[in-house]
């Protein structure tokens, strides 16, 4: 697939997305993480199951694959998510949410990680970004639980979270059938002891263990 191709692809993508507001019964949450070099093809996909709200590891999904699709900013997800679609669907029980490292409707064109990867499986996604892509936004206050509206002119795309005191913001936006409040409560309730919330500080971790070796392909239960 090319760009031209992979941009007409996101935007019939984006017409299916759905962001609206919702009650939301979430008992099992997951962590989505993506290892790979900027230009090699092997692609390392983690998906971590927890206890929501206890944040109990319950276990993980790991896939090692290939992807030939370029590196090229705004379309990262057609060279990460067929390999975390792998992953999803190796678990035995889907979360009720889904937290990606990345972002959601946060993108030039409303078609992140988070919203591709949601729109794709059916499956309600959150982005949690560690950098910003598109939009601007006002410092949020320093202590930990300050956020602010990450804005693309008058339309709010996310929000700037800080997730540790004095530390830079992370950037939490909607993916698919989750709402923007939503994607804030519940990232609110995922904070620990890092910057990066334990859903996808978790998920990192597995799959760079993973990709060192210490960890095989397939699902793990800890339970």
């Amino acid at each position: 697939m090319r760009i031209p191709e992979a941009t007409i692809l996101q935007k019939e993508l984006q017409k299916r997305t759905n962001t609206a507001e919702r009650q939301l019964s979430v008992r099992l949450l997951g962590g989505a993480d993506i290892s790979l070099n900027l230009y090699n093809s092997t692609i390392y996909a983690g998906i971590v199951l927890l206890t929501y709200p206890q944040l109990q590891l319950v276990g993980w999904s790991l896939v090692k694959g290939e992807t030939h699709f370029p590196y090229v900013p705004g379309y990262l997800a057609f060279r990460e998510v067929p390999a975390l679609v792998d992953a999803w669907t190796r678990l035995p029980a889907k979360p009720d949410v889904l937290v990606v490292d990345g972002h959601g409707v946060a993108h030039p064109r409303r078609m992140g990680i988070a919203t591709h990867f949601g729109v794709e499986t059916g499956q309600p996604t959150i982005g949690c970004a560690k950098k910003v892509l598109t939009g601007k936004f006002s410092e949020p206050d320093l202590s930990v639980g300050s956020f602010s509206p990450l804005m693309s002119g008058a339309e709010q795309i996310g929000y700037a979270f800080r997730s540790k005191s004095k530390t830079a913001p992370v950037f939490i936006s909607p993916g698919h059938l989750v709402g923007m409040e939503n994607s804030l409560e519940i990232i609110r309730h995922c904070v620990g002891k890092y910057r990066i919330p334990e859903p996808t500080r978790l998920a990192h971790d597995v799959v760079n263990r993973f990709r060192r070796g210490e960890l095989t392909e397939g699902w793990h239960s800890l339970r």
